[in-house]
């Protein structure tokens, strides 16, 4: 079998809704390179990440013309928004595609945690707390700043025997790093059911499944209360983070941390006046690009 390789270069914040496309049209998760920032060799170790290269493959076959006909129209839209490069095709053979897609996924390091590819060998190194990483078709790498914030900040606040509570798992790395950061109970929730698949699978190899709990669930105010946790981690969209706001911090113990991201920068301030009104002290913000992330304290009951 022969594969289309399609490849364009898109700024980082709109890696995300470009991931979905491809991952709805593609086959085996879409993967993303980030151009420039702390690891370019122009840069002294500081920086944002401004652009990106996304990948998906396509097999070639009846259907992969319609595929390709409704991520270039998905591509044009998003386009008017912002400037992306042309969409790029390349034909590859079964190896090389195989080849292809697994070079571009980089072991990356954030703190102590180490995210590294299922099919890549890495020796911890004293300290470092390693999760093995196959994204399959559900978002969630770590390359992308929402996630890579999140792991930042969940290296400082995880201690251990903490309950963590994951909403919009995705490829359960969020839920995987509460675990390997001491957590004894992690409750990964998601919707879709390609994440749920593939955050079982992920959680299966790193040996996690008796720590992590991986459920389908659409979290809301009317819902049922899931349990008191120490810390909840939501890297969602800005508008359902406002939506939810009530239910994450109807979840925590008093004093309990929360953790927010996939929110612009330029709306940063209605979610911190959003967490505010629900009791919720914001503690720090942090900015990557035009990313940010939240961390606030439920008041003491």
């Amino acid at each position: 079998m022969k594969w289309l390789e399609l490849s364009l270069k898109a700024p980082s914040e709109y890696v995300e809704p470009l991931s979905v496309i491809f991952q709805r049209y593609g086959y085996g998760g879409v993967a993303v390179e980030q151009v420039g920032g702390p690891d370019a060799e122009d840069d002294e170790g500081e920086g944002d990440y401004p652009m990106a290269i996304l990948r998906s493959y396509l097999p070639i076959n009846s259907a992969t013309a319609s595929r390709k006909e409704q991520i270039r129209v998905a591509v044009a839209l998003i386009s008017r928004l912002c400037s992306l490069s042309p969409l790029e095709e390349r034909v590859l053979e079964e190896g090389e595609w195989m080849e292809s897609w697994k070079s571009h996924f980089s072991v990356l390091h954030v703190g102590r945690i180490v995210v590294c590819p299922s099919w890549r060998e890495y020796t911890a190194k004293p300290g470092e707390v390693v999760i093995g990483m196959d994204p399959g078709m559900a978002f969630g790498t770590g390359h992308h700043p929402t996630t890579r914030m999140c792991l930042s900040e969940m290296d400082k606040l995880v201690t251990p025997g903490a309950r963590v509570m994951d909403v919009g798992t995705g490829s359960g790395i969020l839920a995987m790093a509460a675990a390997r950061l001491g957590a004894d109970h992690v409750l990964a929730l998601d919707m879709d059911p390609v994440a749920i698949k593939t955050a079982r699978a992920n959680i299966k190899a790193n040996g996690l499944q008796r720590i992590v709990k991986v459920e389908h669930y659409k979290l809301s105010p009317d819902e049922g209360d899931l349990g008191s946790f120490n810390l909840v981690v939501a890297n969602l969209y800005t508008r359902v983070v406002l939506d939810l706001a009530p239910a994450l911090i109807a979840q925590l113990v008093p004093n309990g941390k929360l953790v927010v991201s996939g929110i612009m920068a330029e709306r940063a301030s209605e979610v911190e006046r959003r967490l505010e009104e629900l009791g919720c002290t914001p503690l720090q913000m942090s900015r990557e690009g035009d990313w940010v992330v939240l961390v606030g304290t439920k008041g003491g009951g």
